[in-house]
C-alpha cells in the first residue's frame, strides 16, 4: 500500500487499515461549471500535498504514540477511503502481534465523529 503526501516520519508503515468511508451526497450546484473539491472527513486532517503531482489532494493527520506514530491519510481521488498507517523503527518485518490491538484501540476514538466504518483490508489483522 503506498503511502500518500509527506509523511513526518520516516519509519516504515508496519500495519495499516483501510476503511470504506459512506458516500457522500453530490453538492447542490447553484452555478454551473465544475463541482468544488470534496471536504475531508475528518476535521483533523491536514492538507498534505504530494511533492510528485502537485494537483492532487491529499491530507493526513499524525499522532506520535512513543514508540510509533499513527498516520490517518485520505485522497481527495478516492473519497470513500480513509487510510490509517502505523509507522515504526521496524525494518523487514510487521508489527508485533501485541502491539496491533493497541494500534487498532488508537485508530477508534478518531474515528468516532464518523461512526463504525467497515474495514475493506488489512494487514495485519488483530
Amino acid at each position: 500500500m503506498p503511502s500518500l503526501g509527506v509523511p513526518r516520519t520516516r519509519w516504515p508503515v508496519v500495519a495499516w487499515i483501510r476503511l470504506t468511508l459512506p458516500v457522500a451526497p453530490a453538492p447542490v450546484m447553484l452555478t454551473p461549471g465544475p463541482p468544488p473539491p470534496a471536504a475531508p472527513p475528518l476535521e483533523i486532517l491536514e492538507a498534505n500535498p504530494v511533492p510528485t503531482d502537485p494537483l492532487r489532494r491529499v491530507f493526513a493527520y499524525e499522532e506520535d504514540h512513543g514508540e510509533w506514530v499513527l498516520r490517518l491519510v485520505w485522497d481527495s481521488e478516492e473519497p470513500e477511503v480513509l487510510e490509517a498507517e502505523c509507522r515504526a523503527p521496524i525494518y523487514g518485518a510487521r508489527l508485533p502481534k501485541a502491539e496491533v490491538a493497541e494500534f487498532w484501540a488508537a485508530v477508534k476514538p478518531l474515528l468516532a465523529p464518523l461512526g463504525p466504518l467497515p474495514v475493506a483490508a488489512a494487514d495485519p489483522w488483530p
